[in-house]
């Protein structure tokens, strides 16, 4: 008897949640319907393709001198592994960047996050905690960034914006290794070896 309401008691909990969910689906199809705001239309020109209710739309941005070198060389090859950032850009000028070395194909797991806010924001940390945030109108050029998925033109539109923000480069996981080992870590871009 125990076992039948205990079943009993799970369909009903998966019924609610399911009628949750569809409430959900059918407001976002109406918001569809209706123009839907955009996540942010200066850094994220493609939104429009891409309707709120869907989450996680991206700025597809590329950059090197992104994984900590094992040597102190400027020539070690892990200054020049591309990193993938995948970002979803908000309304207050914030960015949240999932990073993949190797793409972002189906299988392909993130390996870290830079987290990106205006410059306005940058200036209202702590001191202490400024030393871990590279000011990206310095960084983009040594990192030779690009925005693969855009065309010329929102590229140059977007270039001004993102200049004018500092990013935190956090990882939880080493490239080399299959699983999240050990603590997470911050990168200091801007210690990274000078390339050029």
């Amino acid at each position: 008897m125990k076992s039948k309401i205990v079943v009993i008691s799970s369909l009903l909990t998966l019924s609610a949640a399911y009628a949750v969910a569809g409430t959900e689906h059918e407001q976002a199809k109406s918001t569809v319907a209706g123009r839907p705001k955009l996540y942010h239309e200066t850094l994220n020109p493609h939104q429009i393709e891409h309707p709120n209710h869907l989450g996680f739309n991206d700025l597809h941005i590329q950059a090197i001198r992104h994984l900590v070198p094992d040597t102190h060389s400027i020539h070690d090859p892990k200054l020049q592994v591309v990193l993938h950032h995948h970002c979803k850009a908000y309304d207050d000028g914030a960015l949240l960047c999932l990073m993949f070395h190797s793409g972002m194909k189906d299988q392909d797991k993130p390996i870290g996050f830079e987290y990106i806010i205006p410059t306005a924001q940058f200036h209202t940390l702590p001191e202490a905690e400024k030393k871990y945030w590279h000011y990206h109108k310095t960084e983009i050029p040594r990192a030779h960034a690009t925005f693969p998925d855009l065309t010329q033109e929102e590229a140059a539109k977007i270039l001004p914006a993102v200049n004018e923000t500092y990013g935190k480069v956090i990882y939880f996981q080493k490239p080399e290794d299959k699983y999240p080992l050990g603590e997470p870590y911050v990168v200091v871009v801007q210690d990274m070896p000078e390339q050029d």
